[in-house]
């Protein structure tokens, strides 16, 4: 198994392989508790009009969105898995756009199969990936708005590569490495209410989550995201 790491839309677009779009904070930390909670999808979009578009042509629509971390102006929710702890979206079609995550997935027209990449189902997605055992890997780290490397998502492209090639590595230290991260200050920033410190636990609750999420487009191109459970 050949595993390559790259960066941003641009890594997006070129990936090959089963590819894996990293966004830690907060896009697919997000879409994993959406889809824990019941959603009957998460259609990810890239931009802010797509995703009212795609409002106008389906039913029962949850809108949740960011742009430079806060939520986007008529909007339900923003990017925050704090946000939607006490929300009801069973039976919801959420539809999610952000400033890095969501553009990674709707710029890797070239994977053979998309997948999202998060701590909180990391080793399910990793056994799905050994389930198929394929020849490529590419895991694709989307950083700060998709154009500035973050810790998180590097750290976890690491975790990764280990799980694959069954190498050791401390779990224990994830946390506290992130902790006194620049790109983690924001959680622990009274004066970023839009950042709470909460969504920082929550996006680092270890392989919370006994699911893989699978990226696959229908017959109009639109990307929805669902659970994979069955391998």
């Amino acid at each position: 198994m050949k595993i390559v790491k790259t960066d941003f839309v641009a890594g997006a677009r070129e990936a090959k392989g089963i590819v894996v779009i990293i966004d830690v904070f907060r896009a697919f930390s997000v879409a994993c508790y959406c889809l824990d909670k019941g959603a009957s999808s998460v259609y990810p979009v890239g931009k802010v009009e797509d995703a009212l578009a795609l409002k106008n042509s389906h039913e029962n629509t949850v809108l949740i969105g960011e742009r430079e971390g806060k939520k986007i102006s008529g909007f339900d929710y923003g990017n925050s898995p704090t946000e939607l702890q006490a929300v009801d979206l069973k039976f919801k079609n959420i539809i999610h756009t952000t400033h890095a995550g969501t553009q990674g997935l709707v710029n890797a027209t070239k994977a053979k199969e998309l997948l999202t990449g998060a701590f909180v189902n990391a080793k399910a997605t990793i056994n799905y990936i050994k389930h198929k055992s394929p020849a490529l890997v590419t895991l694709v780290r989307m950083g700060w708005k998709a154009e500035t490397p973050t810790d998180e998502d590097n750290l976890c492209a690491e975790y990764f590569e280990s799980l694959l090639l069954e190498k050791e590595f401390d779990e224990t230290s994830i946390k506290p490495e992130l902790q006194v991260s620049s790109f983690s200050q924001r959680f622990f920033d009274v004066l970023q209410p839009w950042n709470p410190e909460s969504d920082f636990d929550l996006c680092l609750a270890l392989n919370r989550f006994n699911f893989a999420v699978s990226a696959t487009r229908d017959n109009e191109n639109i990307l929805s995201l669902n659970q994979l459970t069955d391998y």
